[in-house]
């Protein structure tokens, strides 16, 4: 399985983020850094990422799978995989493996350190990996592969980010749940792209 260059840069700047904030919640903390990152940016900011968290949301998926069919109609597998395998990770994740993952909100740190937006409903539990982060950075990788050009690397990159952004923003995860969101991704596009290849394969075979 070849990667474009385009795929290869996206993949490394995903990992390197990611690593970055797992450092970074190393280093002072997982509620610490939470906080540093979580502050008030003014009811402008809280607008535009009460906005901008919706891009991680399913219906994201519908748009995905409908853009597939109009452009890339061979290839509407990959996108399919992309989807499934995402919403596996995410939610054995959630529910399996660390469903006493607690959110910012379930009182692990004062409710008074902590920014909120009004009209958010904070959840508290399932907080370990970020399903939003995990379907923005699925989809940025996935229009790397149908659309590989600088513009997606860095706009693409710069909007998926931003959804991880917002959902520390929103007091709705960690910075770590975001970063495995992220890597879950980078996963993600691997596993499906070799099924992908290894379907295409065995069709070659048959023909």
């Amino acid at each position: 399985m070849k990667l474009s260059a385009i795929l290869f840069q996206a993949i490394y700047l995903v990992i390197a983020t990611a690593a970055l904030l797992f450092f970074g919640s190393w280093l002072t903390g997982k509620y610490a850094f939470f906080l540093l990152l979580n502050g008030d940016g003014g009811r402008v900011t809280d607008l535009l990422f009460w906005g901008w968290t919706y891009l991680g949301d399913g219906i994201m998926w519908v748009v995905a799978l409908l853009v597939t069919f109009r452009y890339f109609k061979n290839r509407w597998k990959l996108t399919l995989f992309c989807l499934l395998i995402s919403t596996l990770f995410s939610q054995t994740g959630k529910q399996l493996l660390f469903p006493d993952a607690l959110r910012p909100a379930a009182g692990q740190i004062e409710m008074s350190q902590i920014h909120t937006v009004p009209g958010v409903e904070l959840h508290t539990s399932n907080s370990f990996p970020s399903g939003h982060t995990t379907a923005a950075f699925t989809l940025y990788l996935l229009a790397c592969v149908f659309f590989p050009s600088r513009t997606t690397l860095l706009l693409g990159f710069c909007l998926a980010l931003g959804v991880g952004y917002s959902r520390i923003y929103l007091a709705q995860h960690f910075p770590t749940d975001v970063a495995a969101g992220m890597l879950i991704g980078v996963v993600t596009i691997l596993c499906s792209l070799a099924l992908e290849n290894v379907l295409s394969a065995q069709k070659e075979k048959v023909t």
